[in-house]
C-alpha cells in the first residue's frame, strides 16, 4: 500500500507525510476530491478511498469514488441508516465494494460481541463510559452496544425499568438499557458494560489510549474492501 492522495479543507498544500509526523511523501493535501481521484485513477491499478469526513458528504464522496473505479472505506460515526441504505443500493447497482464501519477499533468490536454473548445470561445491564469532553454523548460506541442488546428480545433492569431519577442515567431503546457518561479532562475514552445476576457481577471494559487503535482495523478494511462488489456494514464481518 501507499498513500496516493490526500483531501482536506485544512492544511492545503502541506505534505501529508509531514502532517502525519512521517517522512515527506511528496503528496500534497488538496481541497478537490475530483482532481485527486482523477489523478490516481490514471496512475494506479487499484485504489481505495478512506472517508473520515461527515455524514452529510459520505454519499456524494462514495459516488465520486465509484465513478473513478475505486472502492471506499467509510468511518463516519453517527452516519444515518438511511444513508447506508441508499449507499447499499447504489453499490449493488454499480457492483462496487464499500465498507461502512461504525468503528474501526477491533477492541470495541470485541466488546460489543462479548456484551451480546453475556446478555443471554444476565437480566441486569448498565453501560458506563468516560470521555475527556462532553461532545456527542452518549457516544456512538455506547449507543451501538445499547442497540445491539435491545434487539435480542430481552427486558433488562425490571426492578426500576420506569424510574425517572436522572441520576440513574439515560435509557436507550425500549428494553431498559441505561447509559451513564462520565466526563473529566484527561480521562481516556473508556466503555464498560456491567451485567449482574444472582450473587455475581460480570464486567467487560475497553479503553482507548491513542487514535492508533483505529489503524489495524483500517488496514484490514482496506485489504478486504478490494474484493467486495457490494456494501458491507460493520468491520466485524471480517473478524
Amino acid at each position: 500500500m501507499e498513500v496516493a492522495g490526500a483531501v482536506d479543507s485544512h492544511l492545503v498544500g502541506e505534505d501529508v507525510g509531514k502532517v502525519a509526523d512521517m517522512e515527506p511523501l511528496e503528496v500534497p493535501i488538496i481541497n478537490d476530491l475530483t482532481m485527486v481521484l482523477g489523478s490516481i485513477s490514471q496512475s494506479k491499478e487499484a485504489g481505495v478511498v478512506v472517508d473520515f469526513t461527515d455524514p452529510s458528504t459520505v454519499y456524494d464522496n462514495v459516488k465520486q469514488a465509484t465513478a473513478f473505479g475505486m472502492r471506499s472505506v467509510v468511518y463516519v460515526p453517527r452516519i444515518k441508516l438511511d444513508t447506508v441504505t441508499a449507499l447499499s443500493a447504489f453499490c449493488e447497482k454499480a457492483s462496487m465494494g464499500c465498507l461502512v464501519a461504525p468503528t474501526l477499533s477491533i477492541g470495541s468490536i470485541l466488546l460489543q460481541q462479548a456484551a451480546i454473548s453475556a446478555s443471554f445470561h444476565y437480566n441486569n445491564v448498565e453501560i458506563v463510559e468516560s470521555r475527556a469532553n462532553s461532545r456527542d454523548l452518549p457516544s456512538a460506541d455506547a449507543v451501538q452496544i445499547a442497540n445491539n442488546l435491545s434487539n435480542l428480545g430481552q427486558l433488562y433492569n425490571r426492578e426500576d425499568l420506569s424510574t425517572d431519577v436522572k441520576a440513574r442515567g439515560q435509557v436507550l431503546g425500549e428494553d431498559g438499557v441505561r447509559v451513564h457518561s462520565l466526563v473529566l479532562p484527561g480521562l481516556p475514552s473508556s466503555t464498560a458494560v456491567h451485567f449482574s445476576g444472582p450473587g455475581e457481577i460480570y464486567t467487560i471494559k475497553h479503553d482507548i489510549t491513542d487514535v492508533q487503535c483505529l489503524m489495524p482495523g483500517l488496514i484490514l478494511a482496506i485489504r478486504k474492501v478490494i474484493r467486495l462488489k457490494n456494501l458491507i456494514y460493520g468491520l466485524e464481518k471480517f473478524l
